[in-house]
């Protein structure tokens, strides 16, 4: 089990679970990040007492220094924040709990250092999972992934030696739409697409969900923390969410880590590896559950799937410039600015525009997130018909 702890992203869903985690472990937390959510970093940081907090916007880190003025915690504004977070002194483990392609840096950093790795931002390594895997092995740092989905496939691989792994079996929930047809899903409203069936999430995790683009994330994910291609990775969509996910071995034995669909579980799980602790959750209960369904995905009348699943297969700069145009455009229908029905016809329009590099450095990827990031800002739905 690790020692303290510093939490990136520390105000979202992720970052409360692991705040209580941390209470609930008796964990000191050395280090707060989050985006600009003041008032509920403000009462994290009188709860925990860390020694430092870092806000991303740097005139909501004024409003914080002022608000903790009566306090010895040192605040500081501005991405190069994050990462001295993810640094900090005395903390071996740091939770990137952070939404989005932000989270590269900091992660890096802390690969750097040699601290444990409680990866829950995906987007890390659909960016960049070549360079990041290739730095974690170079410095021989614990990578614990903190999604439901790879921490069961990290926990199932267990039971096994990663070369006799045949397959992952990639569950997924389906989101709040499945069995809907694209026309019928065109005008959904940013109310009707954050409505998970499941899982409590975020606004911009609960979308993808609804795009099944978070399924296409998780699957690149997959494929740089436990290497192995896109054509070893099966997505289910298993609407129950009690099979997080599972590994084929080579004799032919499925092994499945199964629970509550509740995030407190992958979340301690990363912080007492290879130990388990009571976690005073709530209990998976079979009988009562009665049954599960497994069925294959619609890429038809979801296309962000198809969309990733290509990316997959291509790789290089391909799956950081969906990723930066995924972003702008949930950005953009959750403002209303842009239809659901848009958000993947944009992230084609971007792909289809922007040169692609086959073997890129992480210069090359973060040209690629700015240009993708700038072109989906611009985008118009008679974009999406040529």
């Amino acid at each position: 089990m690790v020692k303290a702890i510093s939490i990136l992203g520390s105000t979202g869903s992720i970052g409360r679970q692991t705040v209580a985690a941390a209470l609930r472990l008796g964990l000191p937390v050395r280090a707060l990040a989050a985006h600009g959510n003041i008032r509920l970093l403000e009462e994290q940081a009188r709860q925990l007492r860390p020694d430092f907090v870092a806000v991303y916007d740097p005139e909501r880190a004024q409003l914080l220094r002022t608000a903790l003025a009566d306090t010895s915690i040192r605040v500081a504004g501005g991405p190069e924040a994050l990462t001295e977070a993810a640094v900090i002194e005395g903390a071996d483990c740091v939770v990137t709990a952070v939404s989005g392609a932000v989270g590269l840096v900091p992660t890096l950093a802390a690969i750097r250092e040699r601290r444990r790795i409680a990866l829950a931002n995906k987007e890390t390594l659909v960016c960049a999972g070549e360079l990041v895997m290739a730095l974690v092995r170079e410095t021989g740092t614990e990578l614990i992934p903190v999604d439901s989905e790879h921490s069961a496939i990290f926990q199932s691989l267990l039971a096994g030696r990663r070369a006799e792994l045949r397959r992952i079996l990639l569950t997924a929930s389906g989101g709040p739409f499945r069995g809907r047809k694209r026309a019928e899903l065109y005008a959904v409203t940013p109310k009707e697409a954050v409505a998970h069936p499941n899982w409590s999430m975020g606004a911009k995790i609960s979308v993808d969900s609804a795009t099944l683009m978070n399924k296409g994330l998780e699957l690149i994910e997959a494929m740089h923390l436990f290497s192995c291609p896109p054509e070893a990775v099966e997505i289910l969509v298993h609407p129950e969410s009690v099979v997080h996910s599972a590994v084929e071995f080579l004799d032919g034995s499925v092994v499945a880590q199964m629970g509550v669909p509740d995030m407190g579980i992958p979340i301690q799980y990363a912080l007492t590896y290879p130990e388990r602790r009571r976690s005073g959750l709530e209990r998976l209960d079979l009988l009562r559950l009665g049954q599960l369904h497994f069925l294959p995905p619609d890429t038809e009348n979801f296309p962000c799937l198809a969309i990733a699943m290509d990316c997959a297969r291509k790789g290089g700069t391909a799956p950081a410039v969906m990723n930066a145009a995924n972003e702008v455009a949930v950005a953009r229908f959750l403002r209303e600015e842009l239809p659901f029905g848009e958000i993947p016809r944009c992230i084609a329009w971007a792909l289809r525009r922007i040169g692609y590099v086959q073997e890129p450095d992480f210069a090359a990827i973060a040209a690629a997130d700015r240009e993708a990031r700038a072109l989906a800002a611009e985008y118009r739905p008679e974009d999406g018909q040529d």
